[in-house]
């Protein structure tokens, strides 16, 4: 499927009217003496299906990423990083809640179930730090009229997607501004003129631009390169198209296009490339931006992604999206749960630095909460790897890092555990469990659980202790007919 010409950044002002280093005392940075606050700003940008092996600095060959690779060499590239599941919804429920997937209370894959009442999320955290807060792209812990809506959740403005199967299309028919529906009268009736990856984007580089003197928070969630494959016509796609066979994606049997299924695509292998290649240019931008506008050594970046590559029709195989690591989305092996992480401060993290430290989304939390000299306000899963981030001693994790699959809402199909090198999956009725060396075996290639019956044992044990089961909840009531509000 073809679409008109790309939207450029600046549509943000024909759409939208503007809205109007670590330091444990307070005190100013060191490298960043013009700043009159001592708290850095924090931007964590969030991939949606981007395999680990993806970007060029992490071994990726045909997609380009020049910032993004640009981006580790200026600052830290994590080789162990791990997201919070192994599909959209309960990741994003661990690294907004610093509780792993054993402890938050969105498990299951639906994209409406809210966040639990009270759950203080990093949105409460950073604005009880003192921070303006902003979350824009696919938020997907709770639709309209639940407690899960962002501006609930510590959130000072929101502009994206409620439901997470609603961020499944880039040219839908509106998009919500804070809690209020905002239309697209330019997608309507299956036109293709406002691509919502630039609308997006747009509205993250005016948030900066209009909170450059006061410490902010950016939660930039893209959906790139989730499905739908669809990406503006332009020099990204032409760079792609033409060089690779393709099997076009025809759909799942129903009328192809929003709101019923995915576009369909002629080009599918070119368009996941040129997504790729898209979003690593706008993020180019942002950086450009914080360092015309002065604020580059005050200002920490993360950049990272879900979960690993969806199968289908943007064939991560032919791109070797995970390079050496077994599996894929859904599932629990390396593949689906090890990420893309970097981390760049100017000034504070160590150019082209490279850490094998093993950490995950349960430790976002707690780490920016130091960055923001704010506290936790209650006990998480996760620990701060700020000393790491900085060069320095690596913490020491209290318990293992845990994971749990939900094929249905009906309860967890597999589970996992990380304990130093040591890593089990276990099936939840019994037909399976697997042991790995994940130090001596990063593709998960050779089952040790028959030899080592007493780690497995010790495992399982840890296992069962490591969650507890969610509060009953259920998916808010929509429109007839409708998957979303």
């Amino acid at each position: 499927m073809q679409v008109r010409g790309p939207m450029l950044f600046f549509v943000w002002a024909i759409v939208f009217s503007p809205f109007g280093g670590y330091a444990c005392g307070g005190g100013v940075l060191k490298d960043s003496p013009e700043a009159d606050y001592g708290k850095p700003n924090i931007v964590f940008i969030l991939a949606d299906d981007l395999g680990y092996g993806h970007l060029g600095c992490y071994g990726q060959r045909i997609i380009q990423t020049p910032r993004l690779d640009r981006m580790a060499q200026e600052g830290l590239r994590f080789t162990r990083a791990y997201s919070g599941g192994t599909v959209c919804a309960p990741s994003r429920a661990c690294l907004m809640t610093g509780l792993h997937g054993g402890h938050a209370s969105v498990r299951a894959n639906t994209g409406g179930t809210p966040l639990a009442e009270g759950e203080v999320t990093l949105g409460d955290v950073m604005r009880s730090g003192g921070y303006v807060t902003a979350a824009f792209g696919k938020w997907g812990l709770g639709d309209m009229d639940t407690v899960g809506v962002p501006l609930r959740r510590g959130f000072d403005e929101f502009f994206g997607y409620l439901h997470q199967a609603h961020a499944h299309f880039y040219y839908p028919e509106y998009l919500w501004r804070n809690s209020v529906r905002f239309p697209f009268s330019a997608n309507i009736g299956g036109q293709t003129r406002q691509y919502t990856h630039d609308l997006i984007m747009g509205r993250a580089l005016e948030f900066v631009r209009a909170h450059r003197h006061k410490p902010f928070f950016l939660y930039l969630a893209f959906t790139i390169p989730h499905y739908e494959l669809l990406v503006p016509e332009g020099p990204h796609l032409d760079r792609y198209k033409g060089k690779f066979p393709e099997t076009p994606y025809r759909g799942r049997g129903r009328p192809t296009g929003y709101p019923t299924d995915y576009a369909a695509q002629d080009y599918p292998r070119a368009t996941t490339a040129a997504m790729i290649t898209y979003m690593d240019q706008g993020i180019g931008q942002l950086l450009d931006l914080i360092q015309e506008l002065g604020i580059d050594r005050q200002t920490i970046v993360f950049f990272t992604s879900d979960n690993g590559p969806a199968t289908g029709p943007s064939d991560p195989d032919f791109f070797d999206a995970n390079g050496p690591l077994r599996g894929y989305k859904r599932d629990l092996y390396e593949g689906g749960i090890r990420v893309p992480m970097i981390v760049r401060w100017p000034g504070r993290i160590k150019a082209g630095s490279i850490s094998d430290f093993a950490w995950y989304f349960a430790d976002v939390l707690p780490t920016l909460a130091e960055l923001a000299s704010a506290s936790t306000q209650r006990p998480r899963d996760g620990i701060s790897v700020l000393p790491v981030l900085l060069g320095h001693k690596p913490p020491q994790r209290r318990s293992p890092m845990f994971w749990e699959y939900w094929a249905s809402p009906e309860g967890p199909e597999t589970q996992a555990i990380l304990e130093g090198d040591w890593k089990i999956i276990h099936w939840t009725d019994d037909s399976k469990t697997e042991l790995y060396d994940i130090g001596r075996d990063i593709g998960e290639s050779r089952n040790l659980a028959a030899r080592r019956p007493e780690v497995v044992r010790k495992l399982l044990t840890a296992m069962r202790s490591c969650r507890s089961d969610p509060p009953e909840q259920a998916e808010p009531t929509k429109p007839a007919g409708a998957r979303w509000r």
